[in-house]
């Protein structure tokens, strides 16, 4: 009887093992069915339509124009009031009761979507934007916010919780691309906590990247487009079939330091990420939807959050979508989104991030005025270069 059991049981493992070893080769076999077919592997995404939660104190948002994720995983969106309209918030004018009212400028979310905190706008010992533009963290849990309104030449810090702590550049004092001392209207920053350096994407008016220390606030360095010294010269309407621009265009809308210390550019309207090492080394260029006229197609990008950031997501204010990039080629892998005003469609996708999860997050500016989830799903097989369309959540079984 024993003999019999112990048999039944080799029996029974060698045929789970040939079991094991044939669902292995077929996912194997499917895998290479599909790069047999233009398939490339891919992370996948679907819209969380219940994230986040309705704002309390009837406060609604205006043009969000920023978004950033910090060490707990809580999302941070800046906002204008101001673009909130009249009937939009017809209880800040006089005109009812309860509803409703522009909230405060910055807005902190706990993961659930729950709002946790909000702070921002004029204050003692600064000069806060005419018009806010950009946040982003450093490695204190600090906030960098930018501004591009017609004056904004500098740009902020604060706590987490809204306590200044220092102004750099001064409203009004723009001295175009070459100045050592302000800004020209940025659109963003990103700080490297290695080299303690806050990389400025001088922007709107100007047309560089501009180094400084993050504690002096001293300038360090900037470049223009391909590494030359910046020109505000102006390059006229954009071209598809022109040569590419030798200077960028207005606006230079992001700079993004990657793990292995390259800088990913956003050159809006000339509709390209360019490259470059952070000493301003050009290394190489990719253009997105080259076609694409007006504001351009490249607003904003963000990075995987595996250890190499082996994908770049790029946000597309004009055509409405996400780009999935593979971040050593700049090859767009697929797309998702589209136009709209439903969860998972875009009004002015403006602003990316990602979360310890591998989540995605975006604001609209315009009418859009929100901010989205994107549930990180994995690695799929997709079409190389392929457009997903919205990605809604399937129905449950």
């Amino acid at each position: 009887m024993g003999k019999r059991k112990h048999d039944l049981l080799i029996g029974l493992t060698f045929i789970a093992l040939i079991a094991v070893l044939g669902l292995g080769q077929s996912v194997v076999d499917q895998t290479a069915v599909a790069q047999a077919q233009g398939g490339v592997e891919a992370p996948m995404f679907v819209v969380d339509p219940l994230w986040p939660k309705p704002l309390p104190n009837h406060w609604v948002m205006g043009m969000t124009i920023g978004v950033a994720v910090d060490a707990r995983d809580h999302v941070f969106i800046i906002h204008r009031p101001g673009s909130v309209s009249a009937g939009e918030a017809p209880a800040a004018r006089g005109n009812a009761r309860e509803c409703c009212e522009p909230a405060p400028p910055v807005l902190e979310f706990d993961p659930a979507g729950n709002l946790v905190g909000s702070w921002g706008g004029p204050g003692q010992g600064y000069e806060w934007p005419e018009s806010n533009h950009g946040l982003a963290f450093d490695q204190h849990g600090n906030i960098w916010i930018g501004g591009n309104g017609e004056n904004d030449a500098h740009i902020l810090q604060f706590t987490r919780d809204g306590r200044f702590l220092q102004q750099v550049g001064r409203a009004g004092a723009n001295a175009g691309s070459n100045d050592n001392n302000n800004f020209g209207r940025v659109a963003k920053v990103f700080v490297d906590p290695l080299e303690n350096e806050v990389y400025v994407s001088d922007g709107y008016l100007n047309k560089r990247v501009v180094v400084i220390d993050a504690d002096s606030g001293e300038f360090k360095r900037f470049w223009g487009a391909y590494g030359n010294q910046p020109d505000d010269a102006d390059l006229g309407r954009y071209d598809p079939n022109a040569p590419p621009a030798q200077q960028f265009r207005n606006p230079v809308h992001c700079a993004e330091l990657s793990v292995d210390r390259l800088v990913y550019v956003c050159d809006r309207v000339n509709n390209r990420i360019q490259v470059f090492q952070p000493d301003g080394t050009f290394v190489k260029e990719q253009f997105i939807e080259k076609e694409t006229l007006g504001a351009g197609s490249a607003w904003d990008l963000a990075f995987s959050r595996d250890q190499w950031q082996t994908y770049l997501y790029l946000a597309d204010g004009v055509n409405e979508r996400i780009h999935i990039l593979n971040r050593d080629t700049l090859e767009v892998l697929t797309s998702f989104g589209d136009g709209g005003r439903q969860p998972g469609q875009f009004y002015g996708a403006h602003s990316i991030a990602t979360d310890s999860r591998g989540n995605i997050f975006t604001t609209e500016t315009f009418e859009g005025r929100r901010v989205q989830k994107f549930h990180y799903k994995g690695i799929g097989s997709v079409t190389r270069g392929s457009y997903q369309g919205v990605v809604w959540p399937s129905k449950s079984k």
